[in-house]
C-alpha cells in the first residue's frame, strides 16, 4: 500500500481494518525534505493501519540515494506504534542495511525479511536479508518472520 506524500495511505481506513496485515511504501515524491519525508512516513506509522514499513529508505543500490529521512525518529515513531521495519532482500535494496538493522535491535524495534519476490525465482533472494540482518547483529528474537505462525499473527495484531 503506498503512503502518499502527505503521509496518508491509497486505501480507504475501511478496507485497511478487514487485511490481516498491512504493508506500506514509499513510492514516489523521494525529492521531499528531510523533514517532509520523516513526517509522511510517521503519519503512516502512527494511523494505526500499518503492520510493516516496507523499505523504509528507498534506496535502490547504485540507481538510487536513499531519501532523506531521519531513521531514528522512524524508529521511535515505530516502537511507539508496534509498527514492523522491513529488510528487504532483493539484491538491489538491501533496505534496511547492516547499520540500521543494528540502530532497529538497539531501540527495540522488529524487523521482518521479505524477499520483494516479484516471481517464484525471486525467493532465494531471503538468503541476502539474512546476512544483512546478521551484519546488523539482529538475532531470531528481532525478526517478526522467524517465529511460530501463531505468533506472528498475535504480533501483527498488536502492530497497525
Amino acid at each position: 500500500m503506498d503512503i502518499k506524500a502527505d503521509g496518508s495511505l491509497d486505501l480507504d481506513e475501511d478496507v485497511l481494518k478487514k487485511l490481516d496485515v498491512v504493508v506500506g511504501a514509499v513510492h514516489s515524491r523521494f525529492n521531499m525534505t528531510g523533514h517532509e519525508m520523516t513526517a509522511r512516513i510517521i503519519k503512516a506509522i502512527s494511523s494505526g493501519l500499518v503492520n510493516i514499513i516496507a523499505h523504509p529508505t528507498g534506496r535502490l543500490i547504485n540507481e538510487r540515494m536513499p531519501y532523506a529521512v531521519d531513521m531514528t525518529e522512524i524508529m521511535k515513531a515505530a516502537k511507539k506504534y508496534n509498527v514492523i521495519l522491513e529488510l528487504n532482500s532483493y539484491p538491489d535494496r538491501l533496505d534496511l542495511n547492516d547499520i540500521l538493522c543494528k540502530l532497529a535491535k538497539e531501540m527495540g524495534v522488529m524487523v521482518a525479511i521479505s524477499t520483494d519476490s516479484h516471481s517464484k525465482f525471486h525467493l532465494d533472494n531471503i538468503k541476502f536479508g539474512v546476512y544483512t540482518a546478521r551484519r546488523g547483529w539482529l538475532e531470531k528474537k528481532d525478526v517478526l518472520n522467524t517465529r511460530p505462525f501463531k505468533e506472528v499473527l498475535k504480533i501483527l495484531k498488536k502492530s497497525g
